[in-house]
């Protein structure tokens, strides 16, 4: 049995990480940290989980409160920007890191002094960490020690654009239009996040400048392009609590017909555990954030506009699942040599 620590559990994020890794055969958790409700049990934080954990209660978070756990993994489910100095210190003793947050995705440490406005102080490591999308690095996640899960945005966009790339089916600039729920904006309501300013909405953010995940989606998928793949990515708040709506346009190379760019989707994906095809034109529902909420899994199908010559790819995802929660366990779980499902075999619920 795998001893894993959880720092941030008390957040949306953290609390599913304690909620898919309580039904993780291979790991128990033996630490979990929160400044808020230190001290307290779990369900003082999330009553969902009442009845659960017993005996275990958050802690103040410290380096020294989680090496005293004696962890073989932590999960650090911080915001972007905090923890930063705990991988190295975990890593330097033994305990493998998976990082939800932004600290370690980047492979370019300009890139931290653009978009999240600090000079990374471990440029070393950034070039070490394996970013934690399954679809993408499963074999450099096999054995990894610190691995950078993605963000939830980032996931859903890559996913949904990945195999027009590989396929070399577009050239030029992606455009990607991503929807999102209340939940992405975390546990600590903002003004903008309040569910009274956030209910029947409908709005763009981050108009300026570009969404910060930009630079993820931009990274990896010029890793599967022999040239550099641009993206401009702007978001939309709308008025779910779960869930993350990536549509991404892109002018196809060589006018090719739906069948070419549906046989790229298959060969790329059609093994794939939690990714499901919805064809267009086969399924009756379609494609719906509705119908993979509670789940690891990523719904996409794609749209061709025959006459402008333009695809667009659509992907559906849980934000605090397989956006953040559910692929950190699924990387995890490469990197031990686990199945790779191994907590997460669960389908979404219906009716949300």
């Amino acid at each position: 049995m795998v001893r894993v620590a959880v720092a941030g559990a008390s957040g949306y994020t953290g609390g599913e990480l304690l909620r898919i890794l309580y039904m993780h055969g291979e790991a128990e958790v033996v630490y979990a940290s929160s400044r808020e409700y230190a001290g307290k049990p779990i369900h003082f934080a999330h009553p969902h989980l009442r009845g659960f954990y017993r005996g275990l209660v958050f802690q103040n978070l410290s380096i020294d409160s989680i090496l005293k756990a004696d962890p073989d993994v932590t999960f650090l489910a911080l915001p972007h920007g905090v923890g930063l100095d705990l991988p190295p210190s975990l890593l330097e003793s033994g305990v493998r890191v998976v990082d939800l947050s932004a600290n370690y995705r980047l492979k370019d440490p300009e890139s931290y002094r653009r978009w999240y406005g600090f000079e990374h102080p471990y440029p070393d490591l950034l070039s070490k960490a394996v970013y934690g999308l399954p679809e993408l690095r499963r074999d450099e996640l096999r054995g990894a020690k610190l691995i950078a899960s993605p963000g939830c945005n980032a996931t859903v966009t890559i996913i949904a654009a990945a195999p027009l790339v590989v396929g070399g089916l577009v050239d030029g600039l992606l455009v990607a239009d991503v929807k999102a729920g209340s939940s992405e904006g975390g546990a600590q309501p903002s003004r903008g996040s309040h569910h009274p300013e956030r209910e029947g909405a409908i709005r763009p953010y981050s108009i300026i400048g570009g969404h910060r995940h930009q630079a993820e989606v931009e990274q990896e998928l010029s890793r599967l392009s022999s040239s550099t793949i641009r993206v401009s990515m702007a978001a939309h708040a709308v008025s779910s609590v779960r869930g993350a709506l990536a549509s991404v346009h892109a002018v196809l190379k060589d006018r090719v017909g739906f069948d070419v760019v549906w046989r790229s989707y298959a060969s790329m994906y059609g093994k794939e555990r939690f990714v499901r095809l919805v064809h267009p034109r086969l399924t009756p529902r379609g494609l719906d954030v509705k119908y993979v909420v509670g789940s690891n899994y990523v719904d996409v199908t794609i749209g061709l506009d025959d006459s402008a010559g333009r695809v667009t790819a659509f992907a559906a995802l849980d934000n605090l699942v397989k956006g953040a929660a559910g692929q950190a366990v699924q990387a995890f779980n490469i990197a031990l040599g686990f199945r790779e499902d191994e907590g997460l075999d669960m389908p979404p619920i219906h009716p949300v």
